[in-house]
């Protein structure tokens, strides 16, 4: 999944000179790598619930409503948080959450309690949601304002590259030999989440002890004047943008492995399976790469419509095709997924003036997407089968094509008639 910025407020960094950028870089990519890591385990443990306690695809997929349900609860909570302890007590406050969350899989193995497994994961989804609103602004501050979009797009580039080897890892753990009793199923996952909640901890640990470069606050005046970023009709069409984009890219992840087991599918085992939501992911980590040099030369909504035509294309001949042709469709769809987050996300800033960080926030939230889409597409593969489950993920798909071609555009708000209002400029 793409990640973005949050919060109120802009940040830079107090002068020290720029080698004492490199050791923060570092750590920050190698949270953004974590991120991506722990996130795509999630398609891992989706179907192996699903096989350990009998259930639905509606109530397996609860696995995302806890998870990314805790971005949407706690990400407001999280901002305050961090503007009340700082940027580095707040990354060690969220590292902590997380590593409390991933050794919560421990005891949830001992009792085999789905209830316990879910609380399990929204702790780490609160500790991730808490990491990502103090990390995304450290990350743009840790050197010149101009080069941000570089240090972003590296670190989004580990964390797609941590979303692609993490189903192949999480699957060689999980993932044990069929007819196994239930106390082994529920035990295999106790190692890996042990090995990252230890690995956790430790950059916790090495966090507190690295000197981190001071991040000074430049707060926007948002409550100056009349209105708020919600009179703006380009971004809560944006925000819904947002929350489809991530929606269909957290579904599709997370319902492929019991998609590809189908007899029309060829019956994939789940570890075999497992190397295909590898190859959706690794799909995401190429177009980001490629996007970071393409965006360059093409305008975010002519790339977004191209990108949303192509998965339109792919999600119908998934609907309507079998065997390679549908598997194949399906898959590389994570290549025309990677683009979307950073051509939405500007189109839905632009003209905001000193609404922009308002506006930020509200996108940032719209991430519970990824909570609610794949349990209404759940719930239509325990109704209608899987192929034509991805009904939803084709109208998502169609809304993004609609926010590419019109929803895009800058509309006034209501208080644009006031005085001293300077109308934005499309570009």
């Amino acid at each position: 999944m793409a990640v973005g910025t949050a919060g109120d407020a802009s940040a830079s960094v107090r002068s020290e000179g720029s080698g004492s950028y490199v050791l923060p870089m570092v750590l920050m990519v190698a949270l953004y790598f974590s991120i991506g890591f722990i996130t795509a385990l999630n398609d891992i443990l989706i179907p192996h619930f699903k096989d350990l306690f009998h259930l639905t695809n509606v109530l397996a997929l609860l696995v995302d409503l806890c998870f990314f349900g805790a971005y949407f609860v706690m990400s407001l909570p999280s901002g305050w948080i961090v503007g009340r302890i700082g940027y580095k007590s707040g990354i060690i406050a969220a590292l902590s959450t997380m590593g409390l969350g991933l050794l919560l899989f421990v005891p949830a193995s001992i009792v085999i309690s789905y209830p316990v497994f879910l609380f399990a994961l929204f702790v780490v989804g609160s500790g991730l949601a808490l990491l990502q609103v103090a990390i995304n602004p450290y990350v743009g501050a840790l050197g010149k304002p101009e080069t941000a979009a570089s240090r972003l797009n590296l670190c989004g580039g580990l964390n797609s590259l941590a979303t692609t080897i993490a189903p192949k890892v999480g699957a060689a753990f999980i993932f044990i030999a069929a007819g196994a009793t239930t106390a082994a199923l529920a035990r295999s996952v106790r190692v890996p989440y042990i090995i990252l909640a230890v690995f956790t901890f430790l950059i916790a640990i090495v966090t507190r002890f690295v000197h981190l470069p001071e991040v000074i606050e430049k707060q926007s005046n948002t409550s100056a004047g009349e209105g708020n970023a919600w009179q703006f009709m380009h971004l809560r069409l944006g925000a819904v943008a947002i929350f489809t984009y991530v929606g269909v890219e957290v579904a599709i992840g997370s319902i492929l492995i019991n998609f590809l087991g189908q007899p029309s599918m060829g019956s994939l085992s789940h570890a075999a399976a497992a190397a295909y939501v590898s190859l959706y992911w690794a799909g995401a980590m190429v177009g980001r790469f490629i996007g970071s040099f393409a965006l360059i030369y093409i305008r975010a909504q002519r790339a977004l419509t191209a990108v949303a035509v192509s998965a339109l294309v792919l999600v119908t001949a998934t609907i309507f095709g079998h065997g390679h042709l549908a598997m194949w469709a399906i898959v590389s769809c994570g290549l025309f997924n990677s683009v979307m987050w950073p051509c939405i996300f500007p189109l839905s800033l632009k003209g905001l003036g000193k609404f922009t960080s308002q506006g930020s926030g509200i996108l940032v939230m719209m991430v519970v997407g990824g909570a609610i889409i794949p349990e209404i597409q759940g719930l239509l593969a325990d109704k209608f089968g899987y192929q034509h489950s991805f009904i939803i993920v084709l109208l998502c798909y169609a809304y993004l094509l609609y926010f590419a071609l019109s929803g895009h555009k800058i509309h006034q708000p209501r208080f644009a008639s006031l005085p001293g209002y300077i109308p934005p400029v499309e570009i």
